[in-house]
């Protein structure tokens, strides 16, 4: 083994070791492919009122911007699918914020990662991100060979579906890179076929302004009346291209105790819903990426459902 094997080696049986569902890594240039995509996206105004994309799009593209110095991009992928999922009776809330934060969960774990390199070999510079800074996460993973972007625009894996949080460790050291798995969406239209508010304008590309994610997590404003009816209970999120995906068949649930959802959450009905207070609101999401959406905006989206 030469030296960029044995380091390549060590970090990907510490990210196994911390709880990672896979380690990938990709050499830290910048994004050819996906500078056109991401300009015509924008262009579109896709993104709606998320004008936060439209910034450090230099940065966004390439890592060495982001990370003087960078040499390589850690992809890696923690499991989030839960083995218990909320009451049948209920308004939904996206599998990703059951349990604690994710940015929490996965911080911890990164500079983990990070003090692992230092500490097994040497000192070594780089920055950990968990979706919150411009890096563009699911083209990093699937340049790691982690998986494909589906039609559904999320990464897939043949072995484990969907249901994963996306982080990566950019630092200055050279390792061994791995390289892209092909495409395995085939002639399913399945994701496509099931959006409720066809969001998925064309394989591969989703008009984010049309999603009920961005509607009940990110929107500000008043959900226009044109999408009564179409959201499907869903409140926070919404999970359903990944639940009809094939892929997803092969989803298991993650080992994370932080992950779990607390049990008063998942026997909420939509009568204990209609009728939440500030206070239980609180105590139910402390710590959760829910809080993102405030108890106004779910007490909103709520409301939203309810009056279709």
């Amino acid at each position: 083994m030469n030296v960029k094997e044995t380091h390549t080696s060590l970090i990907k049986m510490e990210a196994k070791r911390l709880g990672f569902l896979s380690c990938g890594i990709s050499k830290a240039e910048f994004l050819e492919e996906e500078a056109p995509r991401l300009e015509q996206w924008l262009k579109k105004n896709r993104h709606g009122t998320m004008h936060y994309m439209e910034n450090y799009f230099d940065k966004r593209l390439d890592p060495t911007i982001l990370v003087p110095g960078a040499k390589s991009v850690v992809s890696l992928l923690l499991n989030y699918f839960p083995d218990k999922v909320q009451n049948q009776d209920s308004y939904k809330i996206s599998k990703y914020a059951y349990g604690m934060d994710y940015h929490f969960v996965i911080k911890d774990k990164l500079k983990s990662l990070l003090q692992f390199i230092n500490q097994e070999i040497g000192e070594v510079g780089g920055r950990a991100f968990v979706d919150s800074a411009p890096v563009l996460d699911k083209a990093w993973a699937a340049k790691s060979g982690l998986g494909w972007i589906g039609k559904h625009s999320n990464l897939l894996s043949k072995k484990a579906g969907s249901f994963y949080f996306i982080a990566e460790l950019i630092i200055d050291l050279e390792l061994n890179y791995d390289t892209p798995v092909t495409d395995h969406c085939g002639s399913c239209t399945a994701c496509i076929d099931a959006c409720p508010t066809q969001a998925i304008v064309e394989p591969y590309v989703v008009d984010g302004s049309k999603c009920i994610s961005y509607f009940t997590i990110e929107l500000k404003d008043a959900i226009p009346n044109e999408f009564k009816g179409k959201f499907e209970d869903w409140m926070f999120g919404c999970d359903v291209c990944q639940d009809v995906c094939p892929w997803n068949r092969f989803s298991t649930p993650h080992q994370e105790p932080l992950f779990n959802p607390k049990p008063e959450l998942l026997a909420m009905t939509k009568n204990d819903w209609n009728e939440i207070t500030e206070e239980v609101f609180k105590k139910l999401f402390k710590n959760s990426a829910v809080k993102r959406t405030k108890f106004d905006g779910l007490k909103r989206n709520i409301k939203f459902i309810r009056s279709s």
